[in-house]
């Protein structure tokens, strides 16, 4: 296998914070053109992307990840500078290493000089850490029209949690951002009944909301979640009943929902305790699941062999480019200990680095010889 460590530290030394590239592309390119891929640059507006294939016919796997990062912060705050790919005591340092520009550099390391059987490629986007609207979102599409769809994808964030290969995410919440502005009529407090006061209004459709639970949870899933995010009332009297109140909401939701049936809730609950109000709804992904099947037990199978460690069945934490593949085929997550993601002085141990590679070449292995 190619050294892990080298393409990683190639990889990091792009400052390619979303939706900036800065070379890091060309280090995948040119590593996977010499072990004989055949590669695509997309494009979407500012974002490129990087899909690149070898082989032929079934089984088919893929695996994604994102060579965008966000930004470093602080730099002062940095032990290193966060584009210097430093090692120090055996631990690499550098934004990316964990998030996930060392994932993509194992599974770079892990792939075989020789196609096994079937179909391997890659889809690594640049715009997982920004809006996430011209990368995995519009290639996919691109891939199903070209009759280059996979039969199984793996994607490559840092899923572990503890150790190596303790967790695989086999699905993900789904996420619904709600933006909720009640109208009222502004009068002097001392005089309410020749007023309409929006908080008032506000106050009791959030009581209900918040009051409820959204269900249970499910099978794969812990039950869904609403949370008042901000609150906003444009009034700096006391005395003064404002004209207008505003919130945001946020909603985690697993399989028992879906971003339409959720804002039609919404809806209801605002049209009987605020019929003057105006509600803008964003989904940015819906549920999803791969049910446990060959393809899982097949990467459980390979963390067990590497790892020895029995990994868990997890939907859990926030939103991810997976979203936006589960509809074409069984997608589940799986990568290094997410220990340090986003923060400063971002690191993965050198030895984790390479044992996730081997983790990657015994799954290459066993989803190509299914």
């Amino acid at each position: 296998m190619t050294d892990a460590l080298a393409l990683a530290q190639a990889l990091i030394r792009c400052r390619s914070v979303t939706p900036a590239d800065d070379g890091a592309l060309d280090v995948v390119q040119r590593h996977l053109e010499g072990l004989g891929f055949r590669c695509t640059r997309l494009r979407f507006n500012e974002v490129d992307n990087l899909h690149a294939i070898r082989g032929q016919g079934s089984p088919h796997l893929m695996y994604c990840g994102h060579t965008d990062v966000v930004p470093p912060g602080d730099l002062a705050r940095w032990t290193d500078d966060p584009f210097a790919a430093t090692v120090r005591d055996g631990v690499l340092y550098g934004r990316g290493a964990c998030d996930m520009k060392g994932g993509i550099a194992a599974f770079l390391a892990a792939i075989p000089a020789q196609q096994p059987r079937g179909t391997l490629s890659l889809l690594i986007t640049g715009d997982e850490e920004g809006p996430s609207v011209d990368g995995v979102k519009r290639c996919m599409p691109w891939l199903a029209g070209n009759g280059l769809l996979p039969g199984m994808c793996i994607v490559g964030e840092p899923t572990s949690q503890e150790r190596l290969g303790d967790v695989i995410k086999i699905g993900r919440r789904g996420s619904l951002n709600a933006f909720v502005t009640v109208q009222g009529t502004q009068g002097h407090s001392a005089y309410p009944q020749k007023a309409d006061n929006p908080v008032h209004r506000l106050v009791a459709a959030l009581a209900e909301l918040t009051a409820r639970p959204l269900d249970a949870g499910s099978a794969h899933f812990e039950p869904s979640t609403l949370q008042v995010t901000g609150l906003r009332v444009d009034n700096t009297a006391t005395n003064v009943i404002p004209a207008q109140a505003s919130c945001f909401l946020n909603i985690r939701f697993n399989d028992h929902h879906s971003g339409a049936a959720l804002e039609a809730m919404l809806r209801d609950v605002l049209a009987r305790h605020a019929p003057r109000h105006e509600l803008r709804v964003e989904v940015s992904g819906e549920s999803f699941v791969t049910q446990p099947g060959p393809f899982v037990e097949a990467l459980s199978q390979a963390v067990q062999a590497e790892c020895g460690v029995a990994p868990r069945l997890d939907t859990g934490g926030g939103t991810s480019d997976a979203r936006f593949i589960a509809a074409h085929c069984p997608v589940a997550e799986l990568g290094g200990v997410g220990r340090s993601l986003h923060q400063v002085d971002e690191n993965v141990p050198v030895a984790e680095l390479h044992a996730l590679s081997r983790l990657y070449a015994r799954v290459i292995a066993a989803c190509l010889a299914a």
